[in-house]
């Protein structure tokens, strides 16, 4: 990710490198945990749309035991060192970039403690942060008032703090 950002700083000029704010949304929102820990100074805002925070706590808490199996070679019993290396919660005191963070109360893949532990991380970190949270929501968002809440609300962060 962070290669490919590289490129395209350096391969189309209009791009302002000082504006720049990362959005994503179920693996995407793995990533956007895994950016505010590795590479928190690039990103001037986050926006995570249920994603990943805890590896180990996630793997026993979804419904889909296939991806982090094959992803990570086995179970976090059978290989731990790989759930850590790729866990974002290990890598929290790194995190500085406000985020929004946005999670389903109906999601079984990346269930809402895993939405609830990051914004409880940057809270305890003091970094702006905002969760908000759909009861009535899975995966996706579906419903048209809470798809349109969902947009004015991720607009309205970008424009907080990229603008």
């Amino acid at each position: 990710l962070m290669d490919g950002l590289d490129y395209v700083l350096k391969a189309y000029p209009f791009v302002d490198g000082d504006r720049m704010g990362a959005l994503g949304a179920s693996y995407g929102g793995y990533m956007i945990n895994w950016i505010a820990g590795n590479a928190p100074d690039t990103f001037k805002c986050l926006v995570n749309h249920d994603g990943g925070f805890d590896e180990f706590a996630s793997y026993y808490n979804t419904e889909e035991l296939w991806f982090p199996e094959y992803e990570f070679g086995g179970t976090p019993f059978e290989n731990p060192e790989l759930y850590d290396k790729w866990s974002p919660a290990r890598k929290v005191n790194n995190w500085k970039t406000p985020m929004l963070v946005i999670h389903g109360g109906l999601d079984y893949r990346v269930v809402d403690t895993e939405g609830i532990s990051t914004f409880n991380a940057l809270q305890r970190k003091g970094i702006p942060s905002k969760f908000i949270y759909f009861p009535d929501e899975n995966h996706w968002v579906l419903k048209p008032v809470n798809s349109q809440f969902w947009h004015e609300s991720v607009i309205s962060w970008m424009d907080q703090w990229c603008k």
